[in-house]
């Protein structure tokens, strides 16, 4: 969402930029987005604590899908299904939303652009954040919705990796 932000200010309001995005509007970009994770990841983990385990369980993937993990729970797990998919619906989409809003925003400032060189330039720079964006969100729906229908499946796994670690390892080569 904030990357999202920070290039629909630099191709909707170039000029204006510097001015908007300065170091404190950055830092409490930065801020919100850090609570907001400590926030949602004390829910889950207290959310967790209620819930019982049985012996002998294997967990398939690389590390502990939130998902995963609640449906290997002996004991009621809907309480916790409903603040994952609250809190999935609320922390992604609103993401969403926003990045959207921002791209339609930018995809009408670019045909305002009079030149080709300046509406590549502008595509360029939003292609590579777009492609990252859609790849996260193609992959993250399907983790959690196919662990309703399969629990070990290859294929939800690749899906698990794609959005929790290739995703975040993309980021530094789309900002620089």
């Amino acid at each position: 969402q904030a990357l999202a932000y920070d290039r629909f200010v630099a191709i909707c309001y170039p000029l204006h930029y510097m001015v908007i995005m300065n170091s404190r509007r950055c830092g409490l970009l930065i801020l919100v987005s850090w609570i907001m994770s400590a926030l949602h990841s004390l829910l889950q983990g207290l959310m967790m604590l209620r819930l019982s385990f049985c012996t002998d369980l294997e967990i398939s993937h690389f590390f502990c899908e939130l998902n995963h993990l609640v449906h290997l729970a002996c004991s009621d797990t809907f309480l916790n299904e409903v603040v994952i998919y609250f809190a999935a619906v609320l922390l992604a989409g609103g993401p969403l939303a926003g990045i959207l809003y921002s791209y339609c925003k930018i995809v009408s400032s670019i045909h305002a652009i009079s030149s080709a060189q300046g509406k590549y330039k502008a595509f360029s720079t939003c292609a590579s954040h777009l492609s990252v964006v859609s790849l996260f969100y193609c992959t993250s729906p399907g983790v959690y919705l196919s662990s309703a229908v399969t629990q070990n499946s290859h294929s939800t796994a690749t899906a698990s990796v794609m959005y929790s670690v290739v995703t975040p390892m993309l980021n530094p080569f789309i900002c620089s």
